[in-house]
């Protein structure tokens, strides 16, 4: 994943309202009434902004079925997210230049 796909992601999920529909989406496919339910106080249109850009930032996949839209997370995609956070590892690290001057005192 390139670093402009992560930031995309990362700013996606920089907001409740959206991790809170990834929380739903967690438990399976719904389609977009079925989300509405978990969101009652939010206009259905707010609704709709957060599930466009969770689905252009990749997290989840939409699937339009007669007049509704299914929605379900994009689980390779939040795996590859997870996986691009760098972690501390076992490599040695570099001599810090800032060593030697204090070592020199």
């Amino acid at each position: 994943m390139n670093i402009d796909a992560m930031a995309r992601a990362f700013k996606a999920l920089a907001d409740p309202t959206r991790l809170r529909v990834l929380e739903v989406l967690s438990r399976g496919e719904h389609c977009v009434c079925e989300i509405q339910r978990h969101f009652e106080a939010l206009p259905q249109n707010l609704l709709s902004h957060h599930l466009r850009v969770l689905k252009e930032a990749g997290l989840v996949l939409a699937e339009k079925r007669g007049r509704w839209v299914h929605y379900r997370l994009n689980e390779p995609r939040l795996e590859a997210l997870r996986q691009s956070v760098p972690r501390p590892g076992p490599q040695e690290r570099e001599a810090c230049v800032c060593r030697g001057v204090v070592e020199a005192k």
